[in-house]
């Protein structure tokens, strides 16, 4: 027996069954859904509906706060920076900024940059230029030589 030669037994996989396709299939005219109503009309049933009476994602209690102001960073930390520039994926002699750690596949998302963080271990002398990084993050990189630059986005001017 090759591969090419495996079949499924007879009646392993059983074919979709098509409504509406006239009386001589067993399911045709009204396709199963019975007469009327509004399961029987097409995009109707909404779900979680219960006849009137207050469905359940609504009688239950909200909790919490979403900030629609919140800001996306994407973290990055420090261990990771090193292995990638161990591994030669990123290069330590140029400035690195969220283009060069997304291009080494260390950062990912982050639509308002990237936030440097401390964990891990940097031996190597970088520049980073980035959108945050904690005081830690900081401190350590200029702890072997390297210098952080945080990118101010623009603010509009008040008038």
């Amino acid at each position: 027996m090759k591969l090419n030669e495996l079949r499924d037994n007879d009646g392993a996989r059983k074919g979709r069954m098509r409504v509406g396709r006239g009386i001589g299939s067993g399911k045709g005219k009204t396709a199963g859904r019975g007469q009327k109503g509004a399961k029987a009309r097409s995009g109707v049933s909404i779900n979680g509906f219960e006849g009137g009476q207050m469905p359940l994602h609504m009688r239950l209690p909200k909790r919490g706060f979403n900030n629609i102001f919140r800001k996306d960073y994407s973290e990055v930390n420090l261990g990771f920076v090193q292995k990638a520039i161990d591994a030669g994926k990123l290069d330590a002699s140029a400035t690195v900024d969220q283009a060069a750690l997304r291009a080494a596949g260390i950062s990912r998302g982050g639509k308002n940059g990237v936030r440097l963080l401390a964990k891990g271990e940097l031996t190597t002398k970088v520049t980073f230029a980035v959108a945050g990084a904690s005081k830690s993050a900081i401190e350590a990189v200029e702890k072997v030589g390297g210098s952080v630059e945080i990118l101010a986005k623009a603010k509009p001017a008040a008038e």
